[in-house]
């Protein structure tokens, strides 16, 4: 059972929309999900209907693991209408950063808190900050896998190219625990054919990165925010839109990729 983190080191990237939408796909095709909110913004929990901040969500069981006591994140799962599992976020999530840097073991607390629920879905995604953080660094090294989401314009691109630089030293202190991780893909977001820049980034990225760029590009399409306004993934919203069948393209390259 992969764990795959979400994660660049841009907002706006599309991030949490392609959290949702991947693993609403992969649940229609009959994989077992549970997607975690990393991110004290909290974005991916208020996109799945969630709106009020829950009592017990992943911070309440980081604060226990930090202060030695005993944690269970499975009593914080969420059951979502549509099947998927969720473990909520919370503002509070913004100060363990400064409490994780002086916390034994800091960047394995969620590997960690995770452990006990590897075997029970088919795939785990960490919707991450969208910053190098302590937060992230702990869903990065949980992680077997990373997905990038980017738009084709040149302020993600050097994002991108920022959170590479920093993505090395994951990679070193993984295999100091005798861990590996590796780059699953980039997938390109809010997408317009018709754009010589969009055109141009794929252009560039394909080159230089080949067959990490997947091919299925998610179109802009309006109803993917009003999915997420209405606190549903797009399937639930409107099974018909280019942003559902965008993403059940790239639910089906994500599995031949990951096979």
């Amino acid at each position: 059972m992969p764990i795959i983190s979400l994660a660049i080191q841009k907002g706006g990237s599309g991030k949490t929309t392609t959290a949702i939408n991947l693993a609403a796909a992969l649940q229609l095709m009959g994989k077992k999900i549970l997607l975690v909110d990393a991110d004290p913004q909290a974005n991916l929990t208020q996109s799945l209907g969630i709106l009020q901040e829950p009592d017990k969500n992943l911070f309440t069981e980081l604060k226990k693991q930090m202060e030695g006591q005993e944690e269970d994140l499975e009593k914080v799962i969420i059951k979502l209408p549509g099947g998927m599992h969720l473990i909520p976020s919370s503002i509070e999530l913004a100060g363990a950063e400064l409490e994780l840097v002086s916390v034994y073991g800091r960047e394995q607390l969620l590997s960690w808190m995770l452990k006990p629920m590897e075997d029970k879905y088919d795939f785990i995604f960490i919707d991450c900050p969208p910053a190098i953080s302590m937060l992230t660094v702990n869903a990065l090294v949980a992680s077997r896998f990373v997905l990038m989401p980017l738009q084709a314009e040149f302020l993600p691109l050097k994002g991108l190219r920022s959170f590479l630089h920093h993505f090395n030293n994951i990679v070193k202190i993984k295999k100091r625990l005798g861990l590996d991780i590796d780059i699953l893909g980039f997938v390109l977001t809010k997408y317009d054919e018709h754009k010589k820049m969009n055109r141009e980034i794929s252009k560039q990225l394909e080159d230089e990165f080949g067959s990490k760029l997947f091919q299925a590009r998610i179109r802009t399409n309006i109803q993917l925010a009003q999915a997420q306004e209405a606190g549903v993934d797009i399937f639930s919203f409107d099974k018909n839109t280019n942003g559902a069948t965008d993403y059940l393209q790239l639910a089906k390259e994500f599995l031949l990729k990951i096979a």
